[in-house]
């Protein structure tokens, strides 16, 4: 299966570069794919306002509870592992100790100071090199390890309370296609209102849509839900950069299902009821659980890695609730598998031709 066959053109324009005020706003793209549902028009446009009563009262939702902490740290290198330019060149001085850019991408368990990262500029950040960051310097590394593709591993410096000088120094991660810098209010908005367990570098974007006010009307309608948390990482700024599909390997992330959670889950698989899961991340957790616990989900903590792509049994999800994703996409991939390539690739230039609002502050799908 090539990369290729999962591009679609977008234009420029219809990349949402700002949330809409309201939360429950946007648009939601109705996709029908089960055999009894396709003898229906193939899409409804409706608003995501109408989500709570395209559930079915039996259903399960289930939630990525992880939060996004300012992960993108901006500072200066130290230049002690550098070559100057020229030493009659007086910029070298500035290129020495030029900007610097790392973008926190996972805590490492067992060092809880080591950090796995990217590193901007890639090419001039070697092992050795110190990095400074905030006004004072307050918050200072070591580039301890390398990897391609501008992947690095550092050290912090021991700091009392470490991770309250990220939030404060830190900016919002936003993806590199919002072509602003991020603000105050993003440090809100960029994350979902149930978001609880810090650590990722990226909002689950599907739940940035609910407001408590829709999670009231779903739970007036008996419907019941679950949290899963898996904290997303470098994987989402990856692009693939084979040309077969199978070729490619996902970065591990951190997740976690709580006995609660996994008792819900499975209460509601043995009674034959819908698993609808908000986002491509809870998808991902729940079915490589499912691989782990030989079908049945098991509480507990560990690393994800599952690549979901056409051709994939689902074990646990049935519909979905998701963002648009980027051309040639691992998470497009997924919705394909779910939803059928032909027939999803067929939503998203119905989705182009309309002008839906593309990627993280854009508007979303729900498939079923």
């Amino acid at each position: 299966m090539l990369v290729s066959d999962f591009h679609y053109e977008l234009p420029q324009e219809l990349i949402a570069q700002e949330p809409l005020p309201d939360r429950a706003a946007s648009r939601l793209l109705h996709v029908y794919c089960s055999p009894e549902q396709l003898s229906r028009d193939l899409f409804d446009d409706r608003q995501f306002r109408d989500f709570p009563e395209l559930l079915r009262p039996s259903d399960l939702v289930v939630f990525n509870n992880t939060r996004v902490f300012p992960a993108r740290l901006y500072g200066r290198r130290g230049g002690l592992r550098s070559h100057a330019v020229s030493p009659r060149n007086p910029a070298s001085r500035d290129f020495l100790h030029g900007r610097v850019e790392v973008l926190l991408a996972r805590q490492l368990q067992l060092e809880p100071n080591e950090w796995q990262c990217l590193v901007r500029p890639g090419r001039k950040i070697g092992v050795g090199e110190h990095l400074f960051f905030g006004d004072h310097d307050e918050l200072q590394a070591e580039v301890i390890g390398r990897a391609g593709f501008g992947e690095r591993r550092i050290r912090f410096a021991p700091a009392e309370n470490s991770f309250g000088l990220i939030e404060k120094i830190g900016h919002i991660p936003l993806p590199p296609y919002i072509a602003r810098e991020d603000s105050s209010a993003d440090r809100s908005r960029y994350q979902t209102v149930y978001a609880r367990e810090r650590g990722s570098v990226a909002a689950p974007t599907a739940g940035l849509h609910f407001t408590p006010e829709i999670l009231a009307r779903m739970r007036a309608r008996g419907i019941e839900s679950a949290e899963v948390t898996l904290h997303v990482g470098l994987g989402t700024f990856q692009p693939v950069r084979s040309e077969r599909v199978e070729d490619h390997q996902l970065h591990s992330e951190a997740y976690s299902i709580s006995a609660e959670a996994a008792e819900k889950i499975n209460r509601a698989r043995s009674e034959s009821r819908r698993i609808v899961a908000v986002g491509t991340t809870t998808v991902r957790t729940l079915e490589y659980a499912a691989q782990q616990g030989t079908g049945a989900i098991r509480a507990g903590s560990g690393e994800a890695n599952l690549f979901i792509y056409p051709g994939y049994k689902f074990q646990v999800v049935q519909a979905l609730l998701t963002n648009f994703h980027l051309p040639q996409s691992t998470l497009l991939m997924l919705v394909c598998a779910l939803g059928g390539k032909e027939n999803v690739m067929r939503a998203y230039e119905h989705a182009v031709r309309e002008h839906y609002r593309f990627y993280s502050y854009g508007d979303c799908m729900f498939v079923e």
